[in-house]
């Protein structure tokens, strides 16, 4: 697939079936806001199927809806260094360091606020009563999510040693196919849509090991298999991947977990987290 997507819709307008003409004419009115979307609410604005969007996809010679986001990033207004170009956050090579250092920090900072709007008591202490109670917790992600998932092991590690962290999907899959129902998965996936992730979660379905989400699409395909599901803020373009501020809120998140599950037993952890840092200092010169 070559060119701008959007003139390649155009394009092919009048030979699309009556669902395709739906969702097209839904993506020529939000373009921008479309690349931000799950499949799922994609579906549920523009009223027609997810299959229908998949279909949709392959008819522009595309692989499936991720590549139909990224298309949709590549055919919107970007800056010469590849950021989409619809905020005040947005940097060009034309910004000076401190412009670009304060644009950073106030995405940064949008993503906190966002996170703490979204912060729901209930899920949070749900979350914290499966931690607690579990025999071990599993911290997977892939590719970026991998990184928090190792963020949030280190963090726990400082206050006991029932978290893991497996970065393989191949071995987070063996762990959970022998894991039982005292044990609990905490799971980092901003999209909430990938393939390796899915597969983990249909075998701990089958275990009926519990499952803690941490995504930013309410209504992405992983929700369907958790058990809690917390959102992070920051709306994310597939141009951006990998984003610091999109990470901000996931830290934000652990931080919360951890310091609620540490207040489940303030004196034990305390405890503990006294004993780990001093092991750690023995390491330091």
């Amino acid at each position: 697939m070559t060119g701008n997507i959007l003139e390649q819709i155009t394009e092919q307008y009048h030979s699309l079936t009556r669902s395709g003409k739906r969702l097209a004419d839904y993506i020529f009115a939000n373009a921008h806001d479309a690349q931000y979307l799950s499949i799922s609410s994609l579906a549920e604005n523009s009223g027609v199927s997810e299959a229908s969007i998949t279909r949709f996809s392959h008819s522009l010679g595309l692989s499936g809806y991720n590549d139909l986001k990224l298309a949709l990033a590549k055919a919107a207004y970007v800056t010469d260094m590849g950021e989409p170009l619809e905020s005040s956050e947005t940097i060009t090579s034309e910004d000076s360091p401190g412009s670009i250092f304060g644009k950073l920090h106030a995405a940064n900072v949008l993503s906190l606020n966002e996170t703490l709007e979204l912060l729901d008591e209930n899920e949070l202490s749900r979350a914290v009563d499966l931690l607690s109670a579990a025999d071990r917790v599993f911290c997977f992600g892939q590719g970026n999510s991998m990184v928090m998932a190792m963020e949030a092991w280190a963090r726990f590690s400082t206050a006991t040693s029932r978290f893991v962290h497996v970065e393989d999907s191949h071995m987070q899959a063996l762990q959970i196919a022998l894991a039982s129902e005292k044990d609990v998965i905490l799971f980092f996936s901003y999209s909430g849509s990938t393939r390796d992730m899915e597969d983990v979660m249909r075998i701990a379905k089958k275990q009926h090991v519990s499952v803690v989400l941490i995504t930013h699409f309410p209504k992405s395909p992983a929700t369907e298999f958790a058990d809690v599901v917390l959102l992070c803020g920051y709306n994310e373009s597939p141009l951006q991947s990998g984003s610091v501020a999109a990470k901000m809120g996931q830290l934000f998140l652990i931080e919360c977990l951890f310091y609620l599950f540490c207040k489940r037993n303030p004196e034990f952890y305390a405890r503990a987290r006294s004993s780990t840092a001093e092991a750690i200092t023995r390491k330091l010169l």
